[in-house]
């Protein structure tokens, strides 16, 4: 099959926008001998709770900001794509 992709199997990315309202930061957690720290954040934006893991210790965006972010759901919850989360960007603002 072209792409390496199976049919079926892949699930298409979610997409959420709206204000974060909240953020609580876990960490660093080291998973394995020779990996960088990780940090844990549980984002609330819109009232939904998603989940983010990344080797940053800031995050891009601050509470009241509009974001903009892909994520999947799993048994664990909402997990916010790696390197996705961001600033949602009004074109309106920019005349």
């Amino acid at each position: 099959m072209a792409g390496g992709f199976r049919r079926g199997k892949r699930t298409p990315k979610l997409e959420a926008r709206g204000e974060l309202q909240a953020v609580e930061r876990e960490g660093p957690f080291q998973e394995w001998l020779g990996m960088p720290d990780l940090y844990r954040y549980t984002l609330t934006v819109d009232g939904e709770e998603y989940s983010y893991q990344t080797e940053d210790a800031e995050l891009p965006v601050a509470i009241g900001d509009r974001v903009v972010f892909r994520y999947k759901e799993t048994k664990a919850g909402k997990w916010v794509d790696r390197n996705s989360l961001g600033k949602a960007i009004d074109p309106s603002e920019y005349q």
